[in-house]
Formats: C-alpha cells, sequence, structure tokens
C-alpha cells in the first residue's frame, strides 16, 4: 500500500479511505492508480461500483442498468450520467446511500 500510494502521490492513509470507500479520488488520482496496477481506470469504476452496491438493492432502474451497460460511454461520463439522475430522481446511491 504505502508503495503504491508513493507511486500515486498521494498518502497511504488517502489510499487507505479509497480502498475502504471512504473517499472518492479524482479523476486524476484513479488514473494513477490504474495506471500503476497495470489495469484500466474503467476496471476500477466498475469495480468501485460493485463494492458500494448494496445487497438489498437488488432491483435498479433499468435507465440505470443502460447507463452502466452502455460501453459507448467512459467511466465519467456514465459517473457524470447517474449523478444527474440520481439528483433527479432523489435516488441516493453508492457513498451517499
Amino acid at each position: 500500500m504505502r508503495q503504491l500510494a508513493d507511486l500515486v502521490g498521494i498518502s497511504n492513509p488517502y489510499l487507505s479511505q479509497i480502498e475502504r470507500g471512504l473517499r472518492e479520488p479524482s479523476e486524476t488520482v484513479l488514473d494513477a492508480i490504474a495506471r500503476n496496477l497495470q489495469v484500466s481506470a474503467d476496471t476500477l469504476h466498475e469495480h468501485s461500483r460493485r463494492q458500494r452496491a448494496r445487497p438489498d438493492d437488488e432491483s435498479e432502474p433499468e435507465v440505470v442498468a443502460a447507463i452502466r451497460a452502455d460501453r459507448d460511454l467512459t467511466a465519467p461520463q456514465r459517473n457524470a450520467l447517474l449523478e444527474v439522475y440520481d439528483a433527479f430522481t432523489g435516488r441516493r446511491r453508492g457513498r451517499d446511500a
């Protein structure tokens, strides 16, 4: 963890908070983590979404499923659309749940 934090240019406690879902990293930090782990940022976004999903929230609206499934969108675009949808519908997801 310390080595990765050093490579990314962030503190070890901050990286730990990201790992535990307590903090949401910026796109720059996420890209640096992905680059150093040799995975895509999209892969990290998908993993993060799965980790934040609540077990009792099995049925998500079709529009949310469609946004998540659309591979023409980048991870930041999907997140932005989901945030807008949540704001309009009053849904709370992920770390806000």
